[in-house]
């Protein structure tokens, strides 16, 4: 967010004060702390970033809210927040039932838009499909996104997660399997910059918040081409990732299965679950175009 700086102004300031990160009232990150890695510019909107966070508000356990919620949730102004629900309402992707506010399925189009340039994506479904019924687990697609993997296909099989997971569904990348895999794929200096600007949460009793473990973690999966995490995102889940490379050797996608945890499991998971991701990979990798898109968000 561009203001001018701090020392041209009073401590006291409401500039100095709304430059600080925005809490929600639980005191975690609001949601217009969109995680940005690069420095906001000239071009810079704060109105998009400010339109980005109500509709960023809303989610499965907050489908509907007051004016009031959606202020507090966003960490803008009751009358900032009206305006920009005011107009997602003109435009169709809100709409108001009775105090509350909701969003309309015309939302969707936002996703779909960049779905529907997604080459790998639609090419994968099928090959996801075979490694689904070959393992009889969920076969998942997912591409990074700042701190996040965002899930761009998707193939269940049975629910062994607590978490809700979809096309769109974002997951921390530091403790998922498809995102070690993503991340590995870094340049050293693009990783080392995604490093110093995490701030890890511990999701489990096992999850790696270190970024010394991080970082050794990330070389063996570079090492060994595939990840594969055990309870550092949900305790009794464990979970297997491939990468899915371009004509240019860069990887572009993660594919994954995810299981539950029995005795035994990494052994199944490399003897079973691996040769079969890694057809599949090949597979998809076999049908991208020549020139592929860009599938970085």
């Amino acid at each position: 967010m561009i203001r001018p700086s701090n020392a041209t102004r009073p401590a006291g300031s409401r500039s100095a004060r709304s430059a600080r990160t925005p809490r929600a009232a639980n005191g975690a990150p609001a949601a217009s702390a969109v995680p940005r890695l690069f420095t906001a510019g000239p071009e810079y909107v704060q109105s998009l970033h400010r339109g980005l966070s109500v509709i960023r508000c809303f989610d499965s356990e907050h489908a509907a809210m007051t004016l009031s919620e959606i202020a507090t949730r966003a960490a803008l102004a009751r009358a900032v927040a009206r305006r920009l629900l005011l107009t997602l309402e003109h435009l169709g992707y809100a709409r108001r039932l009775g105090r509350q506010f909701l969003l309309t399925p015309r939302i969707l189009e936002l996703g779909f838009s960049y779905l529907s340039s997604l080459d790998v994506a639609l090419l994968a479904q099928p090959f996801m499909e075979q490694v689904a019924h070959a393992i009889d687990e969920s076969c998942s697609l997912a591409v990074l996104d700042a701190h996040d993997i965002v899930y761009v296909q998707r193939v269940a099989v049975r629910k062994v997660m607590t978490i809700t997971l979809g096309i769109g569904a974002r997951l921390p990348a530091f403790c998922t399997s498809m995102g070690r895999m993503l991340l590995a794929g870094l340049a050293d200096d693009e990783l080392e910059r995604w490093l110093r600007a995490l701030r890890p949460q511990p999701r489990t009793a096992f999850t790696l918040t270190e970024r010394s473990a991080l970082r050794a973690a990330l070389q063996r999966v570079r090492t060994q081409d595939y990840a594969y995490v055990e309870q550092e995102l949900q305790e009794g889940l464990c979970s297997l990732a491939v990468p899915v490379r371009d004509a240019r050797g860069q990887i572009i996608a993660a594919l994954n299965t995810g299981m539950a945890l029995r005795v035994g499991a990494r052994a199944y998971a490399l003897k079973k679950a691996l040769p079969a991701l890694r057809a599949a990979a090949r597979s998809i990798e076999r049908s991208l175009p020549a020139r592929p898109r860009d599938v970085s968000t």
